[in-house]
């Protein structure tokens, strides 16, 4: 059975630290540990300089889609544990939006959970996106290009 850990947060973490509370927590089963950080870029797709990414969100329904979806990946993908820390707020250029780690007994599992599960949160979690910067605010959406990395893993 998968252990799921997932909390959404409002100030910065320390994927550092967070890696070292994750390896261990690792089961003696597994052989394998995979994480991904995702960062905020100080551009946006045009090129032009951001000054924050705010996400919005609701904090129950929020916090109850990061665990559906970690959950849903879990049952696609053979892991022990599977984390995902997300955070919700003004994010700063540079700062860590999203981490997520998962261990497994073989590497595949544990790079299929990682890659699975960004893809579902990027499309799916139950955040609203809003970049800020001189040109103003814009609200942002999924892109094409996410909607194709999530066909991917169709339930």
């Amino acid at each position: 059975m998968t252990r799921i850990v997932t909390e959404l947060v409002l100030t910065p973490f320390d994927e550092a630290a967070l890696y070292r509370a994750f390896v261990a927590a690792v089961p003696a089963t597994s052989g394998a540990v995979v994480s991904f950080t995702g960062r905020m870029r100080g551009a946006d797709a045009e090129g032009a300089a951001l000054e924050r990414l705010v996400l919005e969100h609701h904090p129950e329904r929020t916090a109850e889609s990061l665990r559906e979806l970690a959950e849903r990946t879990a049952a696609h993908c053979p892991v022990d544990l599977l984390q995902v820390i997300h955070r919700a707020g003004a994010v700063a250029p540079g700062e860590a939006i999203v981490w997520v780690a998962a261990a497994a007994a073989h590497r595949r599992a544990a790079f299929d959970a990682v890659d699975q599960l960004m893809d579902r949160l990027k499309t799916e979690a139950v955040l609203w996106k809003r970049e800020e910067g001189p040109r103003g605010r814009r609200w942002i959406e999924p892109c094409a290009g996410d909607h194709s990395d999530r066909a991917r893993w169709e339930d």
